[in-house]
């Protein structure tokens, strides 16, 4: 599953503040609209992987905001869409439903149930059935947020995580700088800063060094698995279970 970027859209802004911040302790990438004008304005500017959408919001509301996004044809892509509501009555989520949503999530919400029902959809939309994310040595648990080396658990960040998991669905694949920043960071990141070849070189130093691993072999050291391509962008080499 590749790394996800969210829209979370609520007038409600603590609630909206505090799914996003949630969200973004997952490892995702997270905007936030209060308004339906404002969310349909950064789905045409930005490739959403899943919009979280309120369905009752002053002026353009969350069905609204739902058809727009399933009948425009300026998206190049469309998200998924799970709707988040206050209304519980059979009618209001086949309304939804029928109106373009993938799932409905009733308020109040645990968050963990939420962050469930985030991985469904997106193994959905890889056309996946596990949480599980093998390249090689390499194992990554999305649903336990755990990542492996050879079975060892690898000490990451929320972002290292995240860029972890992005190289992993695009394996032996150039990814560009600019193509990380769209899809691992959210609407804040400054493309005119060092903060991919920074966290970039932070993951490849956790994945190679032994200090990540509870026994190392004395003075080993282990392969580099992510290749800076000059001029192009980094690439995750697959490698072997073996190797």
């Amino acid at each position: 599953m590749p790394s996800v970027r969210i829209l979370v859209v609520d007038d409600e802004v603590d609630l909206a503040d505090a799914v996003a911040r949630g969200l973004r302790r997952e490892g995702y990438a997270v905007d936030v609209a209060h308004d339906g004008v404002e969310a349909f304005d950064k789905i045409r500017l930005n490739g959403y992987d899943l919009v979280c959408l309120d369905l009752t919001m002053p002026g353009i509301d969350g069905l609204e905001v739902c058809r727009q996004i399933r009948n425009s044809t300026e998206l190049t892509s469309q998200p998924r869409v799970l709707m988040l509501t206050a209304r519980d009555g059979v009618d209001d989520r086949v309304t939804g439903l029928d109106q373009g949503a993938d799932d409905y999530l009733v308020k109040p919400f645990a968050f963990a149930e939420l962050a469930a029902r985030v991985r469904t959809l997106m193994r959905r939309e890889a056309s996946q059935s596990s949480a599980i994310l093998v390249v090689g040595e390499l194992e990554l648990d999305t649903s336990r947020h755990r990542a492996t080396r050879s079975g060892q658990e690898l000490s990451l960040t929320a972002k290292e995580f995240a860029l972890l998991r992005y190289f992993m669905a695009h394996p032996d694949l150039v990814i560009s700088q600019e193509e990380l920043l769209e899809h691992v960071w959210d609407e804040f990141a400054d493309p005119f800063t060092n903060t991919v070849r920074v966290t970039v070189g932070t993951l490849r130093k956790k994945l190679q060094s032994p200090d990540n691993i509870r026994e190392p072999v004395a003075g080993a050291s282990l392969p580099n698995l992510i290749e800076t391509v000059i001029g192009k962008g980094y690439r995750l080499l697959p490698g072997s279970p073996s190797q």
